[in-house]
């Protein structure tokens, strides 16, 4: 049984929650963690370069001169690669980048990510994030009571929009639904903030089934 301190908004101690063993994940799953995180990374790319070959550049099939008698080099059409304002050969054509995760592993990379916080001490968690009003030095007040100099990641329940509109100017600063958090964002911060209601969210999702895990997979029925 793991024990992670929680704080209110004026970053003072005000309790311990229990994390069962069963939750945590120490013994396997690096390899997972890395093979989702470069899936996502995967997923994310637009795949939209694009460049003409030859074929469909503009342009007639008239010879630029006559084969024999001019001292120059032999050319058949001006869409040729080798001349200026050619066709493009063997460039980048749009493509899907994505990769298959299965659930099992999706699963473990998420388990062995956030249980890598919770041992490292990364994981704080606040009894509600809440403000009054959506102002920027409200949050930055909050960061610096939980002593976060650095980048951190917010987990919540519910995006409250007094918090969203806070947070929008601090760069190194992201807010996320407990059901949207994912393993890629759990490896880019250093530091993880919950509310409550969201580590219980985080808990249900570490007993049971993780349905998505940010990855962008293929149907297993694709044709």
């Amino acid at each position: 049984m793991s024990k992670v301190a929680i704080y209110d908004m004026k970053g003072s101690e005000v309790g311990k929650l229990d994390v069962a063993d069963t939750l945590i994940e120490k013994s396997k799953g690096s390899q997972a963690v890395h093979d989702v995180v470069v899936a996502y990374l995967a997923g994310r790319r637009a795949g939209s370069a694009s460049t003409k070959s030859k074929g469909e550049v503009a342009g007639s099939n008239k010879k630029p001169w006559q084969q024999k008698g001019t001292g120059r080099a032999r050319a058949g059409y001006r869409q040729s690669p080798v001349w200026r304002g050619g066709g493009v050969a063997f460039g980048p054509r749009p493509r899907d980048y994505s990769m298959k995760i299965n659930k099992g592993v999706a699963k473990l990379a998420f388990k062995r990510a956030f249980s890598d916080k919770l041992v490292q001490g990364k994981v704080m968690i606040l009894n509600e994030i809440m403000f009054t009003e959506p102002k920027t030095s409200l949050f930055a007040d909050l960061l610096k009571s939980l002593g976060i100099k650095g980048p951190a990641l917010f987990v919540v329940n519910e995006v409250d929009r007094n918090v969203a509109l806070a947070s929008r100017n601090l760069t190194d600063v992201i807010i996320v639904k407990a059901d949207d958090l994912n393993t890629y964002h759990l490896v880019r911060f250093p530091v993880v903030v919950l509310d409550k209601s969201g580590m219980e969210k985080v808990k249900t999702r570490l007993a049971g089934d993780v349905a998505d895990d940010g990855v962008k997979r293929k149907a297993a029925n694709e044709a």
